[in-house]
């Protein structure tokens, strides 16, 4: 094989990685963060005031705050069993949903 082969493939697989940690993000907010975030504060929608001093911080601070639990918020929402790449592509999720 040679290296031009190499490089497309690696960075094919790259690409699919990326798509599947997006919709991995997206199954685990589903999951775990919607619920509480659909009916409590700060609510996915329509509360950009509450949300506006978290993003503010960044999706590391943000990622950090889930995975140690912060206010009534339990440690990864309340799924222990969540690896911490996990909860950040959960937040990565949200981030891009908040309206």
């Amino acid at each position: 094989m040679n290296l031009a082969v190499i490089t497309i493939t690696s960075l094919a697989v790259l690409i699919s990685i990326g798509q599947a940690s997006a919709a991995d993000g997206k199954a685990v907010f589903e999951k775990t963060c919607f619920p509480c975030h659909n009916l409590m504060s700060p609510k996915l929608k329509g509360e950009m005031a509450n949300w506006q001093p978290r993003l503010k911080q960044g999706n590391d601070a943000l990622a950090a705050s889930v995975i140690k639990g912060k206010g009534a918020m339990p440690p990864k929402g309340g799924n222990a069993s969540l690896a911490d790449a996990d909860v950040k592509a959960a937040v990565e999720y949200l981030v891009t949903q908040i309206k």
